[in-house]
């Protein structure tokens, strides 16, 4: 049904609904790269953080370690991990905190603008008549669900229910429990990376869909 040509008489409706899809899709666009930014950004963070590649508050200074041992054995450690220190630069926590806090807060405003966008988009395509409404809820779904996700629930519930936005606070917490068994550790990169990939593959296949529904659009219009 959603095949049959555009009736002529409603021409100027859908006219008007197209330029609105074409306003929706561009925002659509602009928050799917702005999410995909901050979530790359929280991932490097997170394992900025967990290879050890600064100093994280409490651990211990590679001076005081190497006042341990011999200072041969300290120049082959520095020597084996040169290439990632030297990639981390002159990066303390407080300052990899701050880029957690800022991207995390830009990703749950994102976030929840792209699924926002995406439930306008089948707003658009149900009132217009436009057709690919199964695109575009297919769509709308994975990215509420995405969005669900990156809320950082256990800012309200706890640690029971927790979101893919954390703060460095947390993630120092979550470091703390890293060495307190297998079942920590499965638990603690399920967290951190294992829910981040769920959300990148949600954000995808939402972006996906809602290409296809833009196709299925231009088709039924006879455009293409």
């Amino acid at each position: 049904m959603n095949d049959m040509p555009v009736n002529p008489n409603n021409m100027i409706e859908t006219s008007d609904s197209l330029e609105a899809v074409g306003v929706f899709r561009a925002w659509k666009n602009i928050f799917f790269v702005i999410v995909v930014i901050c979530l790359v950004l929280t991932q490097v963070a997170f394992w900025v953080v967990d290879l050890g590649l600064i100093e994280t508050p409490g651990a211990i200074k590679p001076a005081d370690t190497a006042q341990s041992g011999s200072a041969a054995s300290t120049d082959e450690a520095s020597s084996d991990g040169g290439l990632l220190h030297s990639l981390a630069g002159k990066l303390d926590f407080d300052r990899v905190a701050r880029v957690i806090g800022v991207a995390n807060g830009i990703l749950i405003v994102s976030g929840i603008l792209f699924a926002l966008t995406v439930f306008f988009c089948l707003m658009v395509s149900l009132v217009g008549r436009l057709g690919g409404i199964n695109h575009i809820s297919r769509a709308f779904i994975l990215a509420l669900i995405m969005a669900a996700l990156i809320i950082p629930w256990q800012r309200l519930f706890g640690s029971n229910v927790v979101g893919v936005a954390y703060g460095g606070d947390e993630l120092l917490r979550w470091l703390d429990s890293k060495s307190g068994g297998m079942s920590n550790l499965i638990f603690y990169y399920l967290r951190f990376t294992g829910l981040w990939l769920v959300v990148l593959l949600l954000m995808i296949m939402a972006q996906v869909r809602s290409s296809g529904w833009s196709k299925s659009i231009l088709r039924r219009l006879e455009i293409i």
